[in-house]
């Protein structure tokens, strides 16, 4: 079995039964296909770089789980036609690493608090 992760974006407009239940199938079928489960993280509304379908936010959720690779191709299949699925993307876990959401957009990045245009400088 080898280690996953989805990070998939959903139409944000979708009601939190929808997402649920798009969430759920998912799982199901990882499970159904012998895989296992370890997380699923909901990194919640976040601003789009460029508008997709007219929308400007994407709901986001990060799956975590272990699966044959012939799972992972079903699963992909039922998200590329499932509506209310902007995008996905399904990439091999690396070893050691710990996946985790983004610091929410309200906050600014520690580099940007601690440099200085070159206007603040000349004064």
């Amino acid at each position: 079995m080898v280690a996953y992760e989805i990070l998939l974006m959903l139409d944000p407009e979708l009601p939190d039964e929808r997402q649920n239940e798009i969430v759920g199938r998912s799982r199901e079928l990882i499970e159904r296909g012998g895989g296992t489960w370890s997380r699923h993280d909901v990194w919640g509304r976040r601003k789009l770089a460029y508008e997709i379908d007219h929308k400007a936010d994407g709901a986001y959720h990060l799956f975590l789980f272990e699966s044959e690779p012939a799972t992972l191709d079903e699963l992909s299949r039922v998200l590329k036609i499932t509506d209310g699925v902007i995008r996905h993307m399904a990439v091999r876990q690396v070893q050691g690493s710990r996946p985790g959401a983004p610091p929410p957009a309200d906050r600014e990045p520690e580099y940007a608090a601690n440099t200085r245009s070159q206007q603040e400088e000349e004064n």
